[in-house]
């Protein structure tokens, strides 16, 4: 009988394990989802209004000269691997060089995800990831246009050893680059931390998932 006991609370710990581990992968694999709705508690997290920034038709519209959100919280971290989707509006007329989301953790490990107009109604993604002690590395293509004054996914996708961005789910540029799970931070929308690079256009969703999503599963845009 006894024998038989330790034989089911062995079996029991076993499964129990073996469940939480399938809720764990589960959890994993469910996006954290900040909705740009609002000037406020953007993802549950204490949030600082930039400016003058205005929320239209379920989104947060940027000026492109002063106004921005700054997030007491970093999504990536602790994560070895992760996917960024941002869903975005670019206007025409902004500035050329434009920084509308923006990570960075407390010993400056950054990751960027910028645009780029050529001020004739198109613009192209820029990428960027930083940890110091190590070389960064941009990505960007300026062949790859798309019309401002629509709405856009971008995803930014770090695999643990190669960093790749897509737009509307179509890779565009990859490379290596060397960079660890991130600490606790902040992340800004609409203009880099340091607030230069503003961005003119709308914000409407962030999503962060822990697992490298292939093509296929990423956001696109309707």
């Amino acid at each position: 009988m006894n024998s038989r006991r330790i034989f089911l609370g062995v079996l029991g710990g076993v499964l129990a394990g073996w469940c939480t581990g399938l809720r764990a992968a589960d959890t994993a694999a469910e996006p954290m989802v900040w909705g740009v709705v609002a000037l406020s508690g953007i993802g549950g997290h204490a949030t600082e209004t930039i400016g003058a920034p205005k929320v239209v038709e379920g989104a947060v519209v940027f000026d492109g000269k002063k106004d921005g959100l700054l997030v007491s919280a970093n999504p990536l971290a602790g994560r070895a691997t992760w996917t960024v989707e941002v869903w975005f509006k670019p206007d025409e007329q902004g500035p050329a060089e434009q920084r509308f989301w923006h990570a960075q953790d407390g010993a400056g490990a950054r990751a960027l995800i910028e645009t780029r107009l050529d001020g004739r109604g198109a613009w192209w993604l820029d990428t960027y990831l930083m940890q110091p002690g190590n070389e960064g590395r941009p990505l960007i293509d300026p062949q790859r246009k798309h019309p401002t004054g629509q709405w856009h996914w971008v995803a930014l996708r770090y695999d643990g050893k190669t960093m790749a961005h897509f737009v509307n789910g179509e890779k565009e540029r990859e490379g290596p680059v060397v960079f660890g799970p991130m600490g606790a931070g902040q992340t800004s929308l609409g203009v880099r931390q340091n607030r230069v690079h503003w961005f003119k256009g709308a914000i409407r969703e962030v999503r962060v998932t822990s697992q490298v999503l292939p093509e296929e599963k990423l956001q696109r845009a309707k």
